[in-house]
């Protein structure tokens, strides 16, 4: 049976013109319901308590707390919940921290009326919408952090999970290309690309692009 009930969004943003925005784009989609912006971390946490949700927009920066705290929170005891963080800029130096604790997107403040309902749906079809240049910034940072970590105790290749295809496709999200794109390159639709990728995290056992990179370098999948 086909579920039509709109998409139980709560949303963390201490800018209130954000805030605004937010709200105007979000009510003109009839799929999505936006069931309140807090601006701080308490406030945020009560929404959280109060109404059962499906998709947490959350801001870096809050007036009484990080949101990295709330992420880590919300996906340790939501874990069924998406995560999308919202921030200033490509370059933010919590992107890796947020993707690693638990956020499986990231859009742009300046972009979201042109990129964040398609996000959304992205999100929630089991896709990881972040853009190429916030990719690039994951991948430099864990190849830092790699290439420590092999200096001080090289790791063996383990065996590897993925299927020649699910692989191929691993290679390709690690270069920072989105669905449409390895549907392109490999002669399939993003649907089946998505269902693929689906297949990956379930195996990696992860939730987002970068926790699928970082592990497929640790396991020696990724060079």
């Amino acid at each position: 049976m086909v579920n039509n009930s709109p998409l139980k969004i709560i949303a963390i943003e201490s800018d209130p013109n954000v805030c605004f925005r937010l709200e105007h784009l979000l009510s003109q989609q009839a799929d999505m319901r936006l069931l309140g912006c807090a601006r701080t971390c308490r406030e945020g946490k009560s929404l959280c308590e109060t109404f059962p949700f499906q998709m947490l927009l959350v801001d870096m920066t809050l007036p009484d707390g990080w949101g990295l705290e709330l992420i880590r929170e919300i996906a340790s005891n939501h874990p069924d919940v998406d995560i999308m963080v919202l921030a200033n800029s490509n370059d933010d130096p919590h992107i890796v921290n947020a993707i690693e604790t638990g956020a499986k997107g990231y859009v742009l403040k300046k972009e979201l009326e042109k990129n964040l309902v398609a996000a959304i749906r992205l999100l929630q079809a089991g896709g990881s919408p972040v853009s190429p240049s916030v990719a690039k910034s994951v991948l430099r940072a864990l190849r830092t952090f790699t290439t420590q970590t092999s200096a001080q105790c090289p790791k063996s290749v383990e065996s590897n999970p993925l299927s020649e295809r699910e692989t191929e496709i691993l290679r390709l999200l690690a270069k920072g290309m989105s669905f449409n794109e390895i549907g392109d390159i490999l002669t399939i639709s993003p649907h089946t690309v998505t269902a693929h990728i689906k297949k990956i995290y379930r195996k990696l056992q992860v939730h987002s692009r970068g926790e699928a990179v970082y592990e497929a370098v640790q396991m020696g999948l990724l060079p």
